[in-house]
């Protein structure tokens, strides 16, 4: 069974960051030992130039795994795929940074995009946009052209603006509700278009920092199951001290996920979420969103 984590940062002290290869072929190493079979390593917003560095030492991981054999850890286990790159930014909201640097976002423009993904595109498997932005809509139907899935997130969307970036391409939402417009009785904003549609992906932390227990139960219930996508979002500070926790900064703002996509996946079936759902959220949803 592929367990396929769409989202994360880092782990265990490393993360996309890094310079160096063999941190990010660790990295990997450390999500297979907590059963995930494959990563999409998601990069921070940055100068252009600093994030196309990012990405290729991305690649360069991912082509030394495709032409090395995968040696399994003490444990037996064997190191997660890296499938990609999630760029989470930096064409999104500074008024939802969230724990982004709102310092290196851009608006949004098709010659700034090719700028930053030119020569990647084959490797770059999501791109978040904020689709209230302008700009933003050529920007999205532009990626979605590419074949490059455009999810919704860090953003001050309203109902309509959600909406209209749903028809221009955009097929998903990063971690939802979450750094966005939440709900709200005269505009259901950008939460709310994800709980309503039936077609987009929804992105879910499942762990119990970031969500309310009953508002996981409440995507779980009111989501159709194959459009759910539970991820980690986990971090560098994330069990790196080897103690799953809230991962903050000295203000206690949330910088990422506690815990990885297993752990994740395991709490919410002791929470009472249906055991199928869950399942197919990190299986054949998230392999469903990864295919052409």
């Amino acid at each position: 069974m592929r367990i396929i984590d769409l989202h994360t940062h880092g782990l265990g002290g490393y993360d996309t960051r890094s310079t160096d290869v063999t941190h990010l072929l660790k990295l990997a190493e450390l999500h297979g030992s907590w059963g995930t079979s494959e990563i999409v390593l998601t990069v921070y917003p940055a100068t252009i130039p600093v994030m196309r560095y990012v990405l290729q030492v991305i690649g360069n991981a991912m082509q030394t795994q495709a032409e090395s054999s995968a040696t399994p850890a003490e444990n037996g286990t064997l190191p997660a795929r890296i499938a990609g790159v999630h760029l989470e930014g930096p064409f999104v909201n500074p008024a939802k940074a969230g724990a982004l640097n709102a310092i290196a976002f851009l608006n949004p423009s098709i010659d700034r995009f090719r700028e930053l993904a030119e020569g990647f595109e084959e490797i770059i498997r999501t791109v978040t946009v904020a689709p209230e932005l302008p700009g933003a809509l050529q920007l999205i139907r532009h990626i979605a052209g590419l074949g490059i899935r455009v999810n919704m997130g860090h953003s001050a969307a309203k109902f309509t603006e959600a909406e209209a970036g749903f028809h221009a391409g955009a097929s998903g939402i990063t971690h939802l509700f979450n750094a966005m417009s939440g709900f709200h009785h005269r505009d259901p904003g950008l939460a709310g278009f994800g709980l309503m549609n039936p077609s987009v992906y929804v992105e879910v932390i499942g762990d119990p920092y970031h969500l309310h227990i009953e508002t996981i139960k409440l995507i779980y219930s009111v989501k159709p199951s194959d459009r759910i996508l539970l991820i980690s979002d986990t971090v560098r500070d994330t069990h790196a001290f080897l103690k799953p926790d809230a991962v903050t900064d000295g203000y206690g703002r949330l910088l990422g996920g506690g815990m990885t996509l297993q752990e994740a996946a395991d709490r919410l079936k002791q929470i009472g979420i249906n055991e199928e759902a869950v399942i197919k959220s990190v299986t054949e949803n998230p392999a469903r969103y990864l295919a052409p």
